[in-house]
């Protein structure tokens, strides 16, 4: 078994450094030998299957199932997903604002860890698949993938680990992270933000020259969701044109789902509005090391049974009683009760929980695992209602109010039908889509960046957040350096390039 020399990149790069045997007898699979792989294009293939897995399997604690974990640290640093008790303990000092800035804590080096595994291994198929034999269309959709993977895992890197992207700063020489196209165990700098992002946008491009809109799976990248991905980096590079067109030509062919199918449980990939999401099969079981584990209101886990995710109160308050949304979350669970007048359950809008479970205000019934015994679901990563979101911010921030307002509308319309539009103008219609955008995407991780991107401040109070459980941690300053995830240690005693640095303490 090939072996590498230690450090938090190069270890990053195991995920090919298994036996061929693992390879053969297991597919697919997420260790597989680096000569089997690059010898066809059907074995690159299953590589490709390894870096889909990677996304839900478990790292080194039940609390890091891959992106679902970053999802709900990320939106446990800001305000609209509530903790409703200390539960068993998981993420409550990333809610109190303590782990990511702790460069020795296990969740900053696994998430650090787990976009450059993605990375490394992103290379490894982009430097070598044009030797692979097979057909040529397999080798162009194996590295549009690549290719994607590592521009997305880089975006998502730099956006937590660095300084927003300012588009008024001219160029963005501000330290980002090391950015990596070519494997090696020397260690990096940090790339400046301007640098990484030249980079992401160099590695969309080319994704989206390579894949056509077929696929394989919704695991899958396709041309479709690359666009959505180069919607979300123009975003928050502040180019609104370019992320209005291409939210808009992402969005095409994915319907907005039903009412129905907005109270289906937000766990299966073939919804028609999921464009891309994690696709988990039954007998590939992570356990308690899932999403649905620590976020829906029905698997019988400790943290669930005793510390459901709630809704900020403030913000419920904003969604109207025709909106579908507002089922997703019951401020009152009442008891439900048999012939004796015992407590059998609860009613969470419709859904019975067993009497085990608590009852708190504003609990979520958004997402809902297989069973009270099965944590499996499937993850959202991307949504077309994203899609009509960012357009329409986008659109409204070139003062384009009327296109922006017809793009809302044409959401909410699927959200509520009794949504009459307003003729909303100027910051009061971005403030509109924010709020929208806050609702429609509560749980999915989008809460922290959306403030990180915006330099706005974190601010808990006046709704249902618990002093005790924030350790009064309510607001928190646009641009403090905390909004800065820390490097992790072990990266900084392994990297001895003088570029590397630590962010401001």
């Amino acid at each position: 078994m090939k072996k590498l020399i230690y450090s938090s990149l190069a270890a990053a790069m195991l995920l090919f450094s298994s036996c061929e045997k693992d390879f053969l007898d297991a597919q697919p699979t997420d260790a597989v030998s680096e000569a089997a792989v690059f010898s066809t294009t059907k074995n690159a293939w299953a590589a490709i299957n390894g870096i889909h897995r990677t996304m839900f399997v478990r790292y080194d604690s039940q609390g890091q199932p891959g992106q679902g974990g970053v999802m709900i640290m990320s939106d446990m640093l800001g305000e609209d997903l509530v903790m409703t008790a200390a539960g068993n303990g998981w993420f409550n000092s990333m809610y109190k604002w303590l782990i990511h800035r702790n460069a020795n804590a296990g969740d900053v080096r696994f998430v650090y860890r787990f976009y450059y595994k993605i990375i490394a291994n992103a290379n490894m198929i982009i430097n070598n698949i044009d030797n692979a034999e097979g057909p040529d269309a397999d080798k162009k959709a194996i590295k549009g993938q690549a290719l994607a993977y590592r521009g997305w895992a880089h975006h998502q890197l730099v956006q937590l680990f660095a300084e927003r992207y300012d588009k008024s700063k001219g160029s963005n020489d501000q330290l980002g992270v090391p950015v990596l196209t070519v494997n090696t165990v020397e260690g990096q700098p940090r790339a400046s933000v301007e640098e990484v992002y030249a980079q992401v946008n160099a590695d969309l491009t080319e994704a989206l020259n390579l894949l056509t809109d077929s696929r394989n799976a919704k695991s899958h990248f396709n041309a479709e969701v690359v666009e959505g991905l180069k919607a979300r980096v123009a975003l928050t590079m502040q180019d609104w044109a370019a992320a209005a067109q291409f939210a808009h030509t992402a969005r095409e062919s994915y319907p907005l789902m039903s009412e129905s199918a907005y109270l289906g449980g937000f766990n299966d990939v073939s919804n028609p509005e999921w464009m891309w999401g994690s696709a988990q099969i039954a007998d590939q079981t992570t356990y308690f090391a899932s999403f649905f584990a620590y976020m829906s209101l029905n698997f019988s886990s400790t943290n669930i049974r005793s510390n459901p995710k709630a809704i900020n109160s403030k913000l419920y308050a904003k969604i109207s009683d025709t909106d579908v949304r507002k089922q997703m979350w019951d401020p009152t669970p009442t008891a439900v009760k048999d012939g004796d007048n015992k407590t059998v359950g609860y009613d969470v809008n419709g859904y019975i929980i067993p009497s085990n479970f608590s009852a708190k205000a504003y609990m979520n019934r958004k997402f809902q695992a297989d069973g009270n015994a099965s944590s499996i679901g499937d993850v959202p990563y991307m949504r077309a209602a994203e899609m009509y979101l960012i357009e329409a911010e986008a659109l409204a921030r070139q003062g384009k109010d009327v296109e922006a307002m017809l793009v809302l509308t044409e959401l909410m319309k699927a959200r509520d039908a009794a949504y009459v539009p307003t003729a909303l103008t100027g910051q009061a219609l971005i403030d509109e889509i924010m709020i929208q955008r806050r609702i429609e995407l509560w749980g999915e991780g989008f809460r922290f960046l959306d403030l990180k991107r915006t330099n706005s401040a974190l601010d808990r109070t006046g709704a249902n957040h618990s002093s005790t459980l924030t350790s009064d941690l309510f607001q928190i300053p646009a641009g403090d350096k905390q909004w800065q995830w820390l490097i992790p240690q072990d990266e900084l005693n392994a990297n001895k390039n003088p570029g590397m640095v630590q962010n401001p303490l």
